[in-house]
């Protein structure tokens, strides 16, 4: 069983970055909560996970930390 911000593991398996396709590793965002993060060495973004729904939009995804 997921709790609310956990996502699905066969979703979590399929899951990758819509900008550049690379695999995403689970993180924790600036504020506390769950994020996807592209591993993509010249990607990077960070992919909020609303109530267990990862919100793979690049428009609103965080650009990597510096």
């Amino acid at each position: 069983m997921t709790t609310p911000n956990t996502i699905e593991p066969w979703l979590r398996e399929i899951l990758r970055c819509p900008k550049c396709h690379a695999e995403v590793r689970d993180d924790t965002g600036p504020t506390g909560g769950p994020e996807l993060v592209c591993t993509g060495a010249d990607c990077g973004l960070a992919y909020r996970v609303d109530d267990g729904i990862p919100v793979m939009l690049v428009d609103e995804a965080r650009p990597p930390s510096t």
